[in-house]
């Protein structure tokens, strides 16, 4: 009885390994097979994504192995963390991305595609909507790493510049309004 018991445990314990040794890297997707099944390309993320998780209602945090800056049409930033959520056709509620317009960074809050024969990508910086060429984010661009200190953090006075400016030109159209 104590005999069989052994067999009948190995055997087991050797069908757990042959399924374990089965099941290959490949069967699982990478963040970049994920952006593409969701409608969105694969290049929204630079390389170097070491790790993600996404949760069944599409939020997702993906892990990056440096920060770094990738140059498209306008310069964009990558924090080591992205995080959003994701739908299809878009991601929202993003955090860890920052796009640059002339000096002044604008965190991206949301990237949607347009409808995909139209060839356009809208990326929510706020105060407008920047459209690129869906082109653009075909395949995960190189990145260039870069010190904490080589962008400005959300807050600081290079980043309130943009409300300064919003402000100024607010009040220059008032002025236009009572002349």
């Amino acid at each position: 009885m104590f005999f069989h018991l052994c067999i009948v445990l190995s055997s087991l314990l050797i069908a757990s390994f042959a399924s374990l040794a089965s099941s290959s890297p490949s069967t699982s997707l990478s963040f970049y097979e994920v952006l593409r099944s969701h409608g969105l390309p694969m290049g929204l993320l630079p390389k170097g994504v070491t790790d993600f998780v996404i949760d069944d209602s599409g939020r997702f945090e993906v892990y990056l192995d440096q920060a770094c800056n990738a140059k498209f049409e306008s310069e964009l930033h990558y924090d080591r963390n992205v995080s959003g959520n994701l739908s299809y056709g878009e991601i929202g509620g993003m955090s860890g991305i920052s796009a640059q317009e002339l000096f002044l960074w604008f965190p991206v809050k949301g990237i949607r595609v347009d409808v995909p024969s139209s060839g356009l990508i809208y990326f929510d910086v706020g105060v407008v909507y920047k459209q690129f060429s869906l082109s653009l984010f075909e395949t995960p661009p190189d990145c260039k790493a870069v010190r904490g200190d080589e962008r400005p953090q959300e807050g600081s006075d290079y980043m309130n510049l943009s409300g300064e400016l919003r402000y100024l030109f607010d009040q220059e159209d008032l002025v236009r309004d009572i002349l």
